[in-house]
């Protein structure tokens, strides 16, 4: 068998568990279903997928029917970005090597979304020649929509309209990245403030996209990130960053959160900001507890 590609679907529900329950049973049924992380400030829900090219296709599709017959993306609230019900479906090549591989499954994802769910589809990243994410999240579905209805963008795959309810979907293949929030005492402006600092296009680190949230809920403010190369960019020296800059917005750290899972090598380095990622966060350690006879005697390096 083929060693397992990952992908890290993200739906816009985190708050309603029905609804995150069903789309988990509808991927779970097509592939090994390694992590679930909902979150009711961003309302939304962030799933980790592993299996060959052909279950996470299908079990990606049945994800995003299960979404699309749940969610209203009209009478949808939270503080993060989005623009469809399944907003973002990217595969994962754990492995460089398996980066091709991860490319195909993507576009034929994009393809079958296209055309037997009836939704937009929309490329970004490696499979858009550098079309960023946050471009095409720029003001959300509506604007999105308007972009489409002018003429300045035409979806890859799909109809050529983006009904409302439903928005776009938004597909693309890519390496491991870190998901990670610094949560805050000291409100958003503190927190705007220092994803400024630390994002790569703000002068910060390498491959870190972050955005200043409000968390409600919570009463704290966050900063969020992606890393996209954390061998580049340790979240050792990013944490130890936002932390100096906390202090000097008269701001404290509340706490931090990893959304999914973390590969082993990040993990490690993590240790030396007093990080410490349990077994059940570690991708490889994920990957070999689900699938372990499948990749037995296969190398993790990255």
């Amino acid at each position: 068998m083929a060693f397992p590609l990952e992908a890290v679907p993200n739906f816009s529900e985190g708050r309603d568990q029905a609804v995150v329950q069903a789309v988990a049973e509808a991927l779970g049924a097509r592939a090994a279903l390694l992590d679930v992380h909902a979150d009711a400030d961003h309302n939304r829900s962030v799933f980790t997928l592993a299996g060959d090219e052909r279950e996470l296709a299908d079990a990606l599709v049945e994800g995003v029917e299960a979404a699309r017959q749940r969610i209203d993306l009209r009478r949808h609230d939270g503080v993060h970005p989005r623009v469809g019900v399944a907003d973002v479906l990217p595969i994962v090549a754990v492995r460089p090597e398996d980066m091709e591989r991860a490319r195909a499954c993507a576009l034929e994802l994009a393809r079958r979304i296209g055309g037997e769910l009836e939704l937009p589809v929309f490329l970004y990243g490696e499979l858009a020649w550098g079309r960023r994410l946050a471009d095409l999240r720029r003001d959300g579905a509506a604007e999105l929509a308007r972009r489409v209805e002018s003429g300045e963008l035409e979806p890859d795959f799909g109809p050529a309209t983006i009904d409302l309810r439903t928005g776009a979907v938004l597909v693309s293949a890519r390496p491991p990245l870190i998901a990670f929030n610094v949560n805050l005492r000291g409100g958003l402006d503190a927190a705007r403030e220092i994803a400024g600092v630390v994002r790569e296009d703000g002068g910060g680190f390498t491959g870190v996209r972050a955005l200043g949230l409000e968390l409600r809920d919570a009463g704290l403010a966050q900063v969020s990130m992606n890393i996209e190369d954390w061998q580049k960019s340790g979240l050792a020296e990013i944490v130890t960053r936002i932390e100096l800059e906390a202090k000097r917005h008269g701001a404290e750290v509340a706490g931090t959160e990893l959304v999914g899972l973390i590969p082993l090598g990040a993990a490690a380095e993590a240790e030396q900001a007093g990080l410490l990622f349990p077994p059940s966060q570690i991708l490889e350690l994920r990957l070999g507890s689900e699938l372990g006879e499948s990749i037995a005697g296969e190398s993790f390096d990255q």
